[in-house]
């Protein structure tokens, strides 16, 4: 076999790292144009200071391993959960994934509920069937948070990226739009509703449906990404904008002046901006806004009455869960096309002219 050395293998690697980001091109081919009409050097944008999720051991919650004795097992055959029980307690049962644990408690609280409505009440297992019920129950909520904030497959959707999304390459959105919206209504249901109620809804085929979307997601990093498009864009736009406003008096419009500067910076206005930029700009928001109530619904029922958010926690989902982020780069894009919007005005150009 021939090898190859390890010099040119180190290149082939860099140059595959060094591959530009079509969007961050974009960004600065239309800031540099912007920049030669007004005959300024572009700003640098500031560093971003993003709220990061916090480790995955900062955000464990304790569950508590509840057993029942073999005996007590042996007995539940009647009512099919003695299967379910040792297939837990198998050796593949005792390793399996976060994703799966949650399967199992709910599959587990599902016929154990089957159980106490077979089950003479007279019996002392009942009575200790209905302690555990109880008990699983309460659990659920944690068991659901370290799945979604500590496993690997899940987790990694909230680790904030490093670049932005790609122009044309949303890879993850659709997954993880219907992955978040099983994960929101799953948490509403156990958090808002009878259990006996909510095991009408949550079939087995519905809680299977829990390692189908974790398959889905499985090799996609794309919310993180997305949360740090937004934070980036938002910061460019604003560097951009501060810029424009600042040189705003020496672009001259009006009757018998010379506005060949305007007429420039309208030709990029829509070369760049309308032609390219918007679109994806309107791409992130439209995403964004349709994941974000799914997230935040939740996050909050979660919260609400039984997990307590670590302070670092808590800011990170103000920054995403809630529309601080949405916020802020609407407020970034209204900015920027209320400059345009003047210069248009000022210099008496038409929308759509050029």
């Amino acid at each position: 076999m021939m090898k190859i050395p390890l010099l040119v293998l180190c290149c082939v690697l860099l140059l595959i790292g060094c591959k530009e980001n079509t969007t961050e091109a974009l960004l600065d081919t239309y800031q540099q144009r912007l920049a030669n009409v007004l005959k300024i050097t572009p700003a640098e944008t500031p560093r971003l200071n993003l709220a990061a999720l916090p480790a995955a051991r900062s955000l464990k919650q304790p569950v508590a391993d509840i057993r029942i004795g073999l005996l007590n097992a042996y007995e539940l055959r009647q009512c099919g959960l003695f299967q379910l029980i040792a297939e837990r307690n198998s050796i593949l049962g005792k390793v399996q994934d976060q994703t799966r644990q949650l399967r199992y408690e709910l599959l587990f609280l599902k016929q154990l509920d089957h159980c106490l409505n077979v089950i003479d009440s007279s019996d002392p297992l009942h009575s200790q069937l209905m302690d555990i019920y109880h008990q699983k129950q309460q659990q659920l909520p944690r068991v659901i948070w370290n799945m979604a904030f500590t496993s690997q497959e899940w987790r990694q959707q909230f680790t904030l990226g490093h670049q932005v999304l790609e122009l044309q390459q949303f890879s993850g959105y659709i997954e993880n739009l219907a992955a978040f919206d099983y994960l929101a209504t799953l948490t509403t249901t156990i958090t808002t509703t009878n259990m006996s109620q909510a095991f009408t809804t949550l079939t087995a085929n519905n809680i299977d449906l829990l390692l189908y979307h974790q398959q889905q997601i499985h090799n996609i990093h794309y919310i993180g990404q997305l949360f740090y498009s937004i934070a980036r864009i938002t910061a460019v736009l604003n560097t951009i904008t501060t810029q424009l406003n600042q040189h705003e008096s020496t672009v001259l419009c009006g009757p018998n002046i010379n506005n060949q500067q305007a007429l420039y910076l309208r030709n990029v206005f829509y070369k760049y901006y309308v032609t390219d930029i918007q679109p994806y700009l309107s791409t992130l928001q439209s995403q964004y806004q349709q994941l974000q109530p799914y997230l935040h619904r939740f996050y909050t029922k979660l919260v609400k009455d039984h997990i307590q958010p670590s302070s670092a926690m808590t800011l990170y989902a103000n920054d995403y869960f809630e529309d601080q982020l949405q916020h802020q780069f609407q407020q970034a894009t209204l900015e920027h096309v209320h400059y345009w919007q003047r210069l248009f005005e000022r210099c008496q150009f038409k929308v759509g002219h050029q």
